[in-house]
């Protein structure tokens, strides 16, 4: 439950050293560098971006050779392979793939060539297909396509739109002009024919049947439909066995595929360090580079440093007003929360990190929602068991599996008091098909049977949430030096809202609620009733006291006393405890209920196993999302809400970030 302290550090090196000095801190991973001050008469800007853009296309190539050798020669991967994270290479390999990069891209350039061969081969095959269906219509010609005649006759093929009959054709060229129409093909959308006539009367047929929509084709051929066709084929081959051809040169490099992933990631951390270059500044002979670094690791990154190379290496504590990047900090089980935060808004600086008090909340919520202990079983060991089986996943992926696998627990828990297990299956199991029904007692009580009873126990877990945050921000005041507002913001809201409570507590309506009247000795009313009445003053008289109007700040006082609608609107937040917990309940009873409908039968077990997998599939994937997106809320619009402001920037330490692999560290 930390922010961890920071510390800034300024660098001044030769600038023979720079490359080198950012190659260590990029493999350090934890110093941030942040844009120095403006240029001066000594100092400028070295522009990198030339060399940053050449490495970012060199890795941009590079992936492009990884994509190909996957699509050539696909590797097998499990259903879970993209849990596994990035493969782990030793530091000698990484620098082996260094020395020999040169010779690795021009694999990687050979790749690229081959695969646009093979594209282009692909596709003049494609574009012979679509010239052998246009060649369809005239494969009843036996003449070339572009024969306009013979010393006498005049040829004209082309086409109709539409079908058209010998009989109008002939009916389209004056009678007194003999010729011989020969319909090739014919259908809806063409009519495909050959017209032989005199050459002395070629420009009357010409003008005859232009006249009529004749449209010679667009590509004349200089033989046969079929001998082209064959043509056609006959390259269409070639290509597509050129393109096979290209495809078996490609797969024999596929035992470059690894090698080239570190290419590609040389290169982009290469990239990575030439954009930080271009934005440092440097003289003929230094550079200057400044900070931020985490308290614990700052000595021992000078230390480093200094060793290793010529430098001023100065530590010093982070100005007040200046922007102090934001680290989490929690223990093992809390650490897991960190990116409910993180999608919130980090905490500024000075501000409380909630991430250890808001987990406990988080699992306990989440649990009631979903509150069923087979299913929660199910969610913890799916989680743990995948933790366990890929050490290399994604970090933010491994708190995420952790987290859930908490919350499964929490929900085995909510289960075992509630009696859910898969619902009511071990009843439904017993009386159906044992034809003696047995079922397992909960704990402490089951909703669906005592709703109300639940409804009491969300709302009151509700006053405990919303309590806890009031209390932070006490504690964020009293960290402040602002006593008054410890006592007007907290205190007079603690008085107000106890009294209100207790003073409902006694009532008929609270007594139709919760089933059975309850009653305080008469002192208990009397502390009640001076608690409400003190907190009521208190938050009138203070609650505006930013103004020194006195009508003006009564009236802020008096608005601060009708924020009692927003803790009330928050407790009734925590009414969808309940909803979500008998949801899942009623929907696994109606499961399993279906499931049962085929008796004690070989159907009727065929029948419910395949009942009880899907139905119980679907029903914990929704009411996982819905308790996981409704603990959300409680957290973000009620909690939160009472005590946090965030808005820290987050510490982004300048690191390798690749995307293959990483490098085992000396």
């Amino acid at each position: 439950m930390a922010v961890l302290q920071m510390q800034k550090y300024s660098i001044c090196a030769l600038k023979k050293d720079r490359n080198a000095i950012l190659k260590t801190l990029q493999s350090m991973g934890v110093a941030e560098i942040k844009s120095p001050t403006e240029e001066d008469d000594v100092f400028v800007r070295d522009d990198g971006q030339k060399e940053r853009s050449d490495y970012e296309r060199r890795a941009h190539l590079s992936d492009q050779a990884v994509d190909i050798l996957e699509e050539y020669a696909p590797q097998k991967k499990g259903l879970l392979a993209s849990f596994a994270g990035k493969d782990l290479i030793e530091r000698s390999y990484y620098k082996e793939i260094e020395e020999n990069s040169e010779g690795i891209f021009q694999d990687v350039s050979q790749i690229t060539a081959w695969n646009k061969e093979a594209i282009e081969a692909r596709s003049d095959a494609s574009k012979l297909d679509s010239a052998v269906e246009s060649l369809a219509p005239w494969m009843d010609l036996d003449i070339p396509m572009n024969v306009e005649g013979t010393k006498s006759t005049a040829v004209f093929t082309g086409t109709f739109s539409g079908e058209v009959s010998p009989e109008a054709i002939y009916g389209m060229i004056p009678a007194d002009t003999p010729c011989d129409v020969n319909v090739i093909s014919a259908d809806s959308a063409q009519t495909c024919v050959c017209i032989v006539a005199l050459k002395k009367h070629a420009k009357q047929v010409e003008d005859a049947l232009r006249g009529n929509g004749f449209a010679k084709p667009a590509q004349p051929i200089d033989m046969t439909p079929s001998e082209k066709k064959d043509e056609y084929l006959s390259r269409k081959e070639e290509l597509l066995k050129k393109a096979s051809d290209i495809g078996d040169k490609i797969k024999a490099k596929a035992t470059e595929k690894q090698r080239i992933q570190v290419l590609a990631d040389y290169y982009r951390m290469r990239a990575d360090r030439y954009g930080v270059l271009g934005d440092l500044l440097t003289s003929k002979s230094a550079i200057i580079m400044e900070g931020y670094l985490p308290e614990r690791d700052a000595a021992n990154v000078k230390t480093i440093i200094e060793d290793k190379y010529d430098v001023l290496f100065e530590l010093s504590q982070v100005p007040e007003d200046e922007d102090m990047p934001i680290l989490l900090k929690n223990n093992a089980y809390s650490s897991s929360y960190e990116g409910i935060v993180q999608s919130y808004g980090l905490p500024h600086r000075g501000e409380v990190d909630p991430t250890t008090i808001m987990s406990f909340f988080y699992c306990f919520f989440f649990g009631l929602m979903l509150s069923d202990a087979a299913y929660g079983a199910v969610i913890a060991i799916a989680c743990f068991i995948m933790v366990a089986k890929f050490p290399r996943m994604s970090p933010s992926m491994r708190k995420s599996l952790k987290m859930f696998g908490f919350c499964g627990l929490s929900t085995v828990f909510w289960g075992v008091m509630f009696g859910g297990y898969f619902g009511d299956l071990v009843n439904v199991v017993s009386r159906v098909f044992l034809g003696n029904e047995v079922s397992v007692p909960a704990l402490w009580f089951t909703p669906l049977d005592d709703p109300m009873r639940l409804l009491l126990y969300s709302m009151a877990f509700g006053l405990v949430h919303l309590f806890t945050g009031l209390g932070i921000k006490g504690y964020s005041l009293l960290k402040e030096g602002d006593i008054v507002g410890f006592v007007s913001d907290v205190i007079f809201w603690y008085c107000f809202l106890i009294g209100l409570i207790l003073l409902f507590i006694p009532t008929s309506i609270f007594a139709s609620i919760a089933g059975s009247q309850v009653t305080f000795p008469a002192p208990v009313g009397t502390i009640s009733l001076w608690l409400t009445i003190i907190g009521a003053v208190g938050l009138l008289l203070m609650g505006g006291r930013s103004s020194k109007n006195p009508v003006l700040r009564i009236a802020l006082g008096a608005y601060e006393i009708y924020g009692i609608t927003s803790w009330l609107s928050d407790v009734l937040s925590y009414s969808r405890l309940l909803a979500l917990g008998l949801a899942t309940g009623v929907i696994a009873q109606v499961v399993n209920q279906m499931g049962s409908m085929g008796g004690a039968s070989v159907f009727g077990v065929i029948m419910f196993i395949l009942v009880f997998v899907i139905g119980h599939v679907l029903n914990l994937a929704i009411n996982t999302l819905g308790a996981y997106v409704h603990t959300n809320r409680l957290q973000y619009v009620e909690f939160f809400n009472k005590f946090y402001e965030g808005g820290g920037r987050a510490f982004t330490p300048f690191k390798a970030n690749t995307k293959y692999v990483e490098v085992k560290e000396d």
